[in-house]
């Protein structure tokens, strides 16, 4: 036979595990379920290094171009659009690369041999012949990036390159509009628009079916708190016997 004391004290032993047990148990409902959503943007995808390198690579040969444009431009126009652009793309140029840094990725440091060779096209060419390489070269570069910016703008999980998809949208589209207004973009010789596959079909029987858009690597809320209603009844029913037995 156990020890009077011995038995006088369990009750309150008992009482102080129910106690511990409980806020256990609520500690974990507290910290768990915030702790299964998942950071957005902890990783950079293929899509935001293609936006990163080519707002960089754009600023690396489009910053020279305008400055050629600004000293050897036939027109007043190209002149003047030659310097702003310049001007512009060194501000998004720092932009992108302070960018680069907050995500500790690299950026190129040359243009392509292909940005190389317009750049070399410009400098031998003079007069009327070099505002129309000017304006065509710029128009369908920036013409290729546009599309870029909105389709990593519309499906990044990175604050960070979702800001600067808004900044360089912003530039980009100005810079468009300033060469359009030269008069010299020849629109029938622009590269025609690609548009991606329809989708819509699918994300209506998605939404039919009640099935998630895309891909998914989090852990569904509500399942996080059915689970911790669980344990949570589970550890009250516990504590009810303890205290029974009490």
């Amino acid at each position: 036979m156990a020890p009077l004391d011995s038995v006088r004290r369990r009750p309150g032993h008992r009482l102080r595990r129910a106690a511990v047990l409980l806020v256990a148990v609520l500690a974990g409902l507290i910290a768990l379920p915030g702790a299964a959503v998942a950071a957005p943007g902890a990783q950079l995808n293929a899509a935001d290094m293609t936006l990163l390198n080519g707002v960089r690579l754009a600023g690396l040969w489009e910053m020279p171009a305008g400055q050629m444009a600004a000293e050897k431009g036939r027109s007043a126009r190209v002149r003047e659009i030659g310097a702003e652009i310049s001007r512009q793309h060194g501000v998004l140029d720092q932009l992108v690369v302070d960018a680069a840094n907050k995500l500790g990725t690299t950026l190129p440091t040359d243009p392509t041999a292909e940005q190389k060779g317009w750049l070399g096209e410009m400098q031998e060419a003079r007069g009327t012949q070099f505002d129309q390489i000017f304006v065509t070269r710029l128009r369908v570069a920036h013409g290729k990036i546009f599309p870029v910016i909105g389709a990593v703008r519309a499906s990044t999980r990175d604050p960070i390159v979702r800001k600067l998809a808004d900044e360089a949208n912003k530039f980009v589209g100005d810079h468009m509009a300033m060469l359009e207004s030269t008069g010299l973009v020849r629109w029938q010789q622009l590269p025609p628009a690609a548009l991606p596959p329809a989708q819509s079909d699918s994300l209506l029987a998605a939404a039919r079916a009640g099935a998630p858009v895309g891909p998914s690597t989090g852990v569904s809320t509500t399942v996080v708190w059915l689970v911790f209603l669980a344990a949570l009844g589970t550890a009250g029913l516990a504590t009810y016997r303890m205290l029974r037995r009490g």
